[in-house]
């Protein structure tokens, strides 16, 4: 499975260690050595994958996936830092970062999430997001919890007919909770749904996504109707309007 990627790195010694580990499974790679470098080179060519340093000069890697984000660019974004708190983590994976490496890390285990990213991205058929629908889902099969519509192979969501942006993170939480509406998820089984990302992410990775998708998806996100908190165990996502004539009858 070989790709086109960018490794945006101010160490030359670590960006050349990235560079030969990478050449060495396919990989074309181009590197370069700040962020304006990284974005520059994104615009141009349209990679597969960005492996991207978070303390560079001209753009840190946070300010280049707000910037690409922004422009709707969706290349796989996997990000090294050497930075471990938790606020950092969710920081990067609430602007759009599709994985998170501490350094110092093995570069074995840096060509393992390369790997996990792309074929997790070749298996949803669609752009380069890093967000696959479901196993059990067909890859062109919308779904539907009420008036919320989640479409994996194209990546879209949509409430009423508006569409909804989300995060790579975001939607793959949803994606898989749209699969079996009414069900409780716990937060693990939503964390294994960002499978891949660092060590230090923990259960609060979830919350941060649900309080996002809820200012999204929900009409009065402070009593939320449809993205609903089982208290002890997890959330589960349901029908609203079905909920009232329940009530009702």
């Amino acid at each position: 499975m070989c790709a086109n990627i960018v490794v945006a790195e101010d160490d030359v010694k670590q960006a050349e260690l990235v560079r030969r580990y990478l050449e060495h499974e396919g990989h074309t790679v181009t590197v370069v050595e700040d962020g304006r470098a990284a974005l520059e080179e994104i615009r141009r060519g349209e990679p597969d994958l960005l492996v991207l340093d978070v303390m560079m000069p001209r753009a840190d890697g946070l300010d280049v996936v707000r910037i690409l984000r922004a422009e709707g660019r969706e290349v796989l974004v996997l990000m090294l830092t050497a930075r471990s708190t938790e606020d950092d983590l969710l920081l990067g994976l609430d602007l759009g970062a599709d994985d998170y490496m501490t350094k110092p890390f093995s570069p074995r285990e840096l060509m393992a999430r390369v790997r996990t990213l792309l074929r997790r991205n070749r298996r949803s058929g669609g752009p380069a997001t890093g967000t696959a629908p479901p196993a059990a889902v067909a890859e062109d099969e919308a779904l539907s919890v009420g008036t919320l519509r989640i479409d994996p192979a194209r990546h879209e969501v949509s409430v009423a007919g508006t569409p909804v942006v989300c995060t790579p993170g975001e939607f793959r939480i949803l994606a898989a909770m749209a699969t079996e509406p009414d069900r409780v998820f716990t937060r693990q089984r939503l964390l294994e749904e960002l499978h891949g990302f660092d060590k230090y992410i923990s259960d609060r990775t979830v919350d941060v996504h649900i309080m996002h998708l809820r200012k999204k998806i929900e009409h009065a996100p402070r009593r939320p109707a449809r993205l609903l908190t089982v208290f002890g165990v997890g959330y589960k996502l349901t029908d609203p309007a079905k909920n009232a004539r329940h009530a009702q009858s």
